[in-house]
């Protein structure tokens, strides 16, 4: 292996050895290509923007041995999702004190819209994936994830995304999470939640506990969510290609877990 090749792949070897991850992709499978190749391949995906064809065509250029475009189509949706999730936990760090929650949209298609506006077409139908995200404000890292072929109510991910996460001091959230229920589920872990009351709204017995030390300057440090979610996705870009469910999970959770390593292009190819 060169030294070009050393820093990306030994990194993405490291990652996959402290996970304990097996060397082969399947037990039973060719034994062709290591796992650590696939993932590779598709990290390279995430950071460079490119598909399936493009990513086998650019690595082979620059000497790496990785599996076809078509092997890779088949793995991205065998890899199990808990690999990832393993991947993301990981590379989020310990120790959470300050963490936020909201939820963002996925793009199915990725349109030019001064080509569509030019050539008189009509608008594409406004269809997206839904991704809520546990954010830590401090380290600027992604925690937990979940993926949503179809719009819902951000509180219905609350629960999932805390379970996932080890949260010390504080909860932060928009309107929309303002639920008796996550109040009361922060309130039994020892987090304080800061977020916006609704108005109008029957207030609860663990609502009326956690108001007692919300403060409007600490909730606009929820901002700072929003800010990760935007690098994120003008570094990987807010859109997928993906048609099978399951690669547009992966695909989501790799773009987390880059956005957590802070690869770029740069870094991987210097």
């Amino acid at each position: 292996m060169s030294k070009r090749e050393e820093k990306p792949v030994n990194k993405i070897k490291r990652l996959l050895r402290r996970m304990g991850c097996p060397r082969w992709l399947h037990h039973y499978g060719p034994k062709k290509y290591e796992l650590y190749q696939h993932i590779f391949a598709f990290v390279i995906m995430a950071v460079c923007r490119l598909s399936l064809r493009r990513v086998y065509k650019f690595l082979g250029m620059f000497g790496y041995r990785i599996p076809t475009f078509s092997a890779l189509c088949k793995s991205r949706k065998r890899i199990s999702p808990t690999l990832f999730q393993k991947a993301l936990t990981l590379t989020a760090g310990q120790n959470h004190q300050n963490v936020a929650i909201d939820s963002t949209g996925i793009s199915r298609t990725n349109p030019s819209h001064h080509y569509i506006k030019r050539i008189d077409r009509k608008k594409p139908v406004k269809d997206y994936i839904k991704q809520s995200t546990l954010f830590d404000t401090k380290n600027k890292t992604f925690i937990a994830i979940r993926v949503r072929a179809k719009p819902m109510h951000d509180i219905k991910d609350a629960e999932y995304l805390l379970k996932r996460a080890d949260i010390q001091t504080t909860l932060f959230g928009d309107i929309a999470y303002d639920s008796e229920k996550l109040h009361e589920y922060c309130w039994n872990k020892g987090i304080q939640t800061q977020i916006k009351p609704r108005k109008n709204v029957k207030r609860g017995f663990y609502r009326r506990k956690q108001m007692k030390n919300y403060s409007e300057e600490k909730y606009h440090q929820r901002s700072l969510i929003e800010s990760g979610q935007g690098g994120e996705k003008r570094k990987y870009g807010g859109f997928t290609l993906a048609k099978d469910w399951r690669a547009i999970r992966n695909e989501a959770y790799l773009k987390a877990i880059v956005y957590n390593l802070r690869l770029s292009s740069i870094e991987i190819f210097n």
